[in-house]
């Protein structure tokens, strides 16, 4: 159910008891959350805008790591059991490939994964047609800075606010307690509501480098190197230069010596001043270190390994094809599984007996887990074929 208003929306009137998780019936933790937030929408608590911008929009390195995970995540198929075999004609199958007339099953995926790895939280709408079943017919990712949960009586989400050019539509539970949004957070240990993203750990790392990559600019705005002091000696003035000849020294430099257009330009001197060039010294140099280990630090806290984004000066795995491994391992395929998880949890009311899973023996970058998994398999010859079949994730 819809409501568009113009103005923030009031304490919701639960028309309904909402259905409540299993594992909360006997919760008591649950009311003192309540306490706190009952009624009242809960806002996102940091600038999604400023991580999407200095993080996704002006990094190099952390644009990488999200694009990465969000591709590779969305190009593990999705299946679908149900009573254990595999229904590719499943109806849950096609909406999983056709999610709504604008994207295909990939591109919805790697927008919900990068949501999640930009604010730490990912949302999906399901809608249906209008007097038809209760199934969904199609799914939409929305933006998390639009997002804001209003929380039951218990605590529980019991409606999602969209909001956007000032209005805001209210999503809601139905009769049945189901509600029509896929919230999926990543785990953070101050917040009951919204997830902790990658970049917003990484913020500071992201700081680093940018500042590395502006002061890089700036010196080479100047030669590369400082440009030198200018010395003034004339005993009869003091050594010092008078207000107006300082002014116009200033300008004069500013004009015609500043700026690439003027770099090695000739510089004349009048009397009384001396040039004394300068350079910058090792340890001055050694920013780009720094601007390296920033790097890592950014790529450690999405999972990817730094040999994956060119990062020099890191031989943590042997070759790139270990590096790809790990990150497909350890980053990509618990993520897809995760998310393959809350959908099937999510739309298990509506396709009955049906269940979503990885379909990781599509996926190209885990083959070499694979193949050593079936010759295992092949040499232990106290096994039967269909313990084999079993074992290796087979219809029996």
């Amino acid at each position: 159910m819809f409501i568009i208003r113009s103005q923030p929306a009031r304490r919701p009137m639960p028309l309904f008891k909402p259905r409540r998780p299993p594992e909360a019936k006997d919760s008591r933790a649950a009311r003192l959350i309540a306490v706190t937030t009952a009624g009242r929408p809960r806002w996102t608590p940091r600038d999604y805008a400023a991580l999407a911008s200095e993080g996704f929009g002006k990094n190099p390195i952390a644009y990488r790591c999200v694009r990465m995970i969000a591709e590779a995540a969305a190009a593990v198929p999705l299946a679908v059991f149900v009573d254990g075999r595999r229904a590719d004609d499943h109806p849950l199958r096609r909406l999983l490939q056709a999610p709504n007339p604008e994207q295909g099953g990939a591109d919805l995926m790697e927008a919900f994964f990068g949501h999640l790895q930009v604010a730490g939280n990912g949302y999906l709408e399901a809608a249906q047609d209008k007097g038809g079943d209760d199934a969904p017919t199609e799914l939409y990712a929305l933006r998390p800075d639009r997002m804001t949960v209003v929380p039951g009586p218990r605590g529980w989400p019991l409606a999602y606010d969209y909001q956007v050019a000032g209005r805001t539509a209210r999503i809601g539970r139905d009769a049945a307690g189901w509600l029509p949004v896929l919230h999926l957070r990543l785990f953070n240990p101050t917040d009951d509501h919204y997830g902790f993203s990658p970049l917003e750990a990484a913020a500071f790392a992201i700081d680093v480098h940018n500042a590395s990559g502006a002061w890089n600019k700036a010196l080479l705005d100047n030669s590369a190197r400082p440009s030198g002091a200018l010395v003034y000696a004339n005993r009869e003035a003091g050594d010092r230069l008078s207000a107006e000849q300082f002014e116009r020294l200033k300008a004069e430099l500013s004009d015609a010596h500043a700026g690439t257009a003027n770099a090695g330009r000739p510089l004349l001197l009048e009397g009384g001043l001396d040039w004394r060039p300068m350079s910058l010294s090792p340890a001055d140099m050694d920013f780009i270190a720094g601007k390296h280990a920033a790097a890592r630090e950014i790529a450690l806290a999405f999972g990817v390994p730094p040999q994956l984004l060119g990062v020099p000066g890191d031989a943590t795995y042997a070759n790139y094809r270990e590096a790809n491994g790990a990150f497909w391992r350890h980053t990509v395929v618990p993520l897809a599984e995760r998310a393959a998880r809350a959908l099937s949890a999510w739309l298990a009311p509506r396709f009955p007996g049906a269940r979503i899973a990885c379909d990781l023996d599509a996926v190209p970058a885990l083959s070499a887990e694979r193949d050593a998994l079936w010759a295992r398999l092949e040499g232990a010859s106290f096994l039967t074929d269909a313990e084999r079949r079993r074992l290796a994730g087979l219809e029996g």
